[in-house]
């Protein structure tokens, strides 16, 4: 690949030389220079299906598939809450590599058990999830592990590989050229459009189970690291452990994540002696209560 855009550059940056008339012989003859365009497009799209996005791309993708969510489940109106919600991950989001990112934080108003991530910095908890908990350890710890999917890009990479190369083509330096937004009009572009479509197909699937398996070890440690009890996300998973599993609310979460007994077991390994220092650290439970005080969901 290499050096076939090497030899397509030197082409082309000669173009607007002087240069002898070449006699082509056989098959060769019959190209053209349009001939040659389209190769170079061919090599370019294929350079660029291979790349990895930008940071505007990836935000513009996180909003594009955030504003999808939101058309199935609205925020739920309650400003103390969602304040409150957001100054806790705001606060882990400090903790990591990726704080400058302009991450939003936002409650919906869905009785379901479940929590979001979207690339860019689009974090989403549900009503039904944050009334099951008892502190602000345990919110911590279920934020900190959709904050740890944006950290690795997980949903960017199974985009990546359903979907091939030609998605992340599509989507390509053209349409960032003039627009770093990637919006027209205040609309979506047909290129993001698309790729948020496929985006929020995965919430439907979920990803891979090696993917949340890591977004809880990261999780735990972005906790302690923030200050709290790094035992709230085990806390919640146990929780959730012995909600009846006929229980509707909890299908999309069941069917889109490894088993809370594979999740505990790996957690259980990966704290065992190392986490024990950080048991102390506070779980902030009488804060929760003042600020999380909603009817429990019937």
């Amino acid at each position: 690949m290499k050096t076939t855009l090497t030899l397509l550059a030197l082409m082309l940056g000669c173009s607007g030389c002087a240069v002898a008339p070449m006699v082509l012989s056989g098959a060769a003859s019959k190209m053209d220079w349009n001939d040659v365009q389209n190769v170079v497009t061919k090599v370019q799209k294929a350079a660029d299906g291979q790349r990895d996005l930008t940071e505007p791309e990836e935000i513009a993708i996180g909003a594009g598939i955030a504003s999808n969510l939101l058309g199935a489940a609205p925020l739920l109106q309650d400003k103390k809450v969602q304040r409150y919600v957001t100054d806790v991950g705001m606060w882990l989001t400090l903790q990591t590599e990726r704080a400058d990112l302009p991450w939003h934080f936002a409650v919906l108003d869905d009785n379901e058990f479940n929590a979001f991530a979207a690339p860019g910095g689009y974090i989403f908890i549900t009503r039904g999830l944050l009334l099951s908990m008892r502190n602000e350890a345990e919110l911590a710890g279920v934020l900190a592990h959709e904050i740890s999917h944006v950290l690795r890009k997980h949903h960017l990479a199974a985009l990546k590989k359903a979907n091939g190369t030609s998605v992340l083509a599509d989507l390509g330096a053209a349409v960032l050229e003039k627009n770093p937004q990637l919006t027209q009009n205040g609309q979506l572009t047909p290129a993001l459009a698309k790729i948020a479509g496929f985006g929020t197909e995965l919430y439907m699937r979920g990803l891979d189970k090696d993917d949340e398996f890591e977004a809880d070890r990261m999780a735990v440690v972005i906790c302690a690291r923030a200050g709290y009890d790094p035992y709230g996300l085990p806390a919640v998973l146990q929780s959730l452990q012995t909600v009846n599993p006929s229980y509707s609310g909890l299908a999309l979460m069941v069917k889109t994540h490894p088993s809370f007994s594979a999740r505990l077991d790996l957690l259980a390994q990966v704290m065992d002696a190392q986490f024990d220092k950080f048991e102390t650290q506070p779980n902030l439970a009488a804060r929760f209560k003042a600020n999380v005080a909603l009817p429990k969901v019937k």
